[in-house]
């Protein structure tokens, strides 16, 4: 029997904690014997000392072997993506279909949005009837049947990370490498995927702001996971921008629909095709990159990956009818445009202030309880680099109540610094691992 103070001043001291003291402490927690703030203090000990590897290794088995996990044939060679969270990505909603339309098998557990980013779960719900909550068996059926499910986090995977994440978002900690890395590499373990492609965000949009940063999230990622069994690739990329146009619930279902179809996106398509590609290397479903990328570009024009696309709605209950008739998504009761205060070169974009202006009309949550509004947010052409001119439209804001809607859309123009010299475009891909 441990002593949780003394695991606590243990850690505070920079000391390393065993196996056995983590695995003690978690457990009572979850079980009720040690209080929310006696393990907060201990998140908040981890946030200032961080952990070593093998500690998060430890922490990550704790969190796995917490529930139940989900196994497929190793003859599936399952893959999964995961993103760390920015503005406007959907990247998870194109990118499934086109895996799996070249061969790939994708089990995904997914979250909501909190916060200035949003959540995949969230974005899924925008579509007339969609389901997320399914059992082990019927999550597997899907995959069988679709190729790939994306589902929410039952009771019994994970709960360990369940009821810490919801305890470190209160308690300060949420931007902890370690806890971070715990909380991902858990669930991606526990779900059943034996490849794994994690799209890591860095810039103004992103939890993590600066390159030395993402390096150190991204060698703890890929160490842990390949020492609990699972091969790891991180491709980092550029969060400055918001990622396509779109950006809201029922709007991002649209744009990744429009995608599909072949709708020219640039940076979208170029972020699907890299993560694609990776995913599908890393699972050997293809052994050659311009093999993989040719097909990944055969799959989107000649439509096979928007059938997988509406199968997959259609097999989660949702109405696969809005693939073609986008009046059956929720809207918004009003337009109000984004006006550019002057003439320039767009230099920078502060993504994060996007994100959490958009909340004012209920795109996004500020609390896992708050309700959201599908129909609402905004349309944002411009990125760094780009060419602006004084009263000319930086996008279109929509909301259901209009005086809200001017301030945020005056929030959403201030977001951006204009300068009156020309500003190069910036890269999207910076580096992999």
């Amino acid at each position: 029997m441990y002593n949780p103070v003394e695991i606590i001043l243990k850690k505070r001291n920079g000391a390393e904690l065993s196996r056995e003291e983590l695995k003690f402490f978690i457990e009572a927690f979850i079980d009720k014997k040690i209080p929310e703030y006696q393990m907060s203090s201990l998140l908040m000990a981890i946030f200032f000392q961080s952990m070593t590897p093998e500690e998060v290794q430890i922490l990550t088995e704790v969190y796995i072997n917490s529930g139940k996990q989900i196994s497929f044939p190793q003859t599936m060679n399952t893959v999964d993506k995961h993103s760390t969270g920015g503005v406007g990505d959907k990247i998870s909603l194109m990118l499934s279909p086109i895996v799996v339309a070249c061969g790939g098998k994708i089990p995904m557990i997914s979250g909501r949005g909190l916060g200035h980013t949003g959540g995949t779960l969230d974005k899924l719900e925008a579509i007339p009837g969609f389901r997320t909550d399914y059992s082990e068996a019927e999550f597997k059926k899907i995959i069988e049947k679709i190729g790939f499910s994306i589902i929410s986090q039952s009771q019994e995977l994970v709960p360990a990370d369940k009821v810490i994440y919801a305890l470190r978002d209160v308690s300060g900690t949420v931007e902890s490498l370690p806890l971070i890395t715990a909380s991902i590499m858990s669930k991606k373990i526990a779900e059943g995927a034996q490849n794994l492609v994690i799209d890591l965000k860095v810039g103004t949009g992103a939890f993590i702001k600066n390159m030395e940063q993402a390096k150190k999230l991204g060698f703890l990622l890929k160490q842990t996971g390949e020492k609990l069994g699972q091969q790891v690739s991180i491709i980092f990329s550029n969060m400055n921008s918001p990622l396509g146009e779109n950006i809201g619930n029922a709007l991002e279902i649209i744009e990744t629909i429009d995608y599909l179809k072949g709708k020219n996106l640039p940076d979208i398509h170029e972020l699907t095709r890299k993560l694609a590609v990776e995913m599908l290397i890393l699972a050997k479903t293809f052994t050659n990159r311009n093999d993989a990328e040719k097909k990944v570009e055969e799959v989107i024009a000649d439509g096979s990956a928007l059938k997988i696309f509406r199968d997959f709605i259609e097999a989660q209950g949702g109405n696969p009818a809005c693939i073609d008739d986008y009046s059956l998504f929720a809207t918004s009761k009003f337009s109000v445009p984004i006006i550019s205060p002057k003439t320039g070169w767009v230099e920078s974009i502060n993504s994060q202030s996007i994100g959490y202006a958009l909340i004012d009309v209920g795109a996004g949550r500020m609390t896992l309880d708050s309700k959201l509004n599908y129909g609402t947010g905004a349309k944002l052409h411009l990125k760094i680099g780009d060419k602006v001119e004084s009263g000319s439209s930086m996008g279109t804001l929509f909301c259901d109540n209009k005086e809200i809607g001017i301030k945020v859309a005056e929030r959403i123009s201030s977001a951006y610094q204009i300068v009156n010299i020309l500003v190069e475009k910036e890269k999207l891909i910076l580096d992999k691992m």
